[in-house]
């Protein structure tokens, strides 16, 4: 939201002030009952600061308190008392620690195996590969928003080059694994792929 322009907070604060908005034909577009949900990167860097290089660990309460408070602090000194004011509540959400990233990676995987079904292929991804590609997808400063460009880059790119190079085909199972700072895809015999 604060990177919003200046219009959008005199909107906002007649919407969350009256629950009505007006346009410039004086028509009413009504609010009352209505959820508004706006995000913020406020306070990261702070947050980044004081939890754990690379992959976050704030999960007691005190240290909770702490993020919170900073966020806060944050929000006061780039957003106005007025606009403040109107927010009901805010959430401030702990940093992706390793787990969350590691579901994030299965998740991602998971829709790859999944679109790849279509041409009966199956992908048996192993641990070693998953964490090359959780390290890979990470950044700290941008938590796991690149992850699905990293999976893209580093599985589905290679895959489609593969089948375009005819090393696979339609009903493979293709085993990846990491290996020497790569992933590596190598098909799976019949008699592999059941075991």
């Amino acid at each position: 939201i604060e990177k919003a322009h200046p219009d959008v907070f005199n909107i906002l604060l007649q919407i969350l002030d009256d629950g009505i908005l007006t346009d410039s034909y004086g028509r009413h577009v009504n609010f009352k009952n209505t959820i508004i949900i706006m995000t913020s990167n406020a306070g990261t860097r702070d947050v980044r600061k004081t939890s754990s290089v690379g992959f976050g660990k704030t999960s007691d309460v005190s240290t909770y308190e702490s993020m919170k408070a900073k966020v806060m602090d944050e929000l006061k000194r780039i957003f106005n008392p007025e606009f403040l004011n109107r927010v009901d509540e805010t959430i401030v959400f702990n940093p992706l620690g390793r787990e969350d990233i590691a579901k994030i990676v299965e998740i991602q995987l998971a829709e790859v195996s999944s679109r790849l079904s279509e041409r009966n292929v199956k992908i048996d991804v192993s641990e070693s590969a998953k964490e090359f590609i959780l390290e890979s997808g990470f950044d700290p400063l941008l938590g796991a928003r690149p992850m699905r460009r990293s999976i893209q880059r580093l599985v589905e790119d290679r895959l489609a080059e593969e089948f375009l190079n005819k090393r696979f085909d339609d009903g493979d199972t293709v085993r990846i694994d990491a290996g020497n700072g790569e992933l590596t895809f190598q098909r799976v015999a019949p008699a592999d792929a059941s075991a």
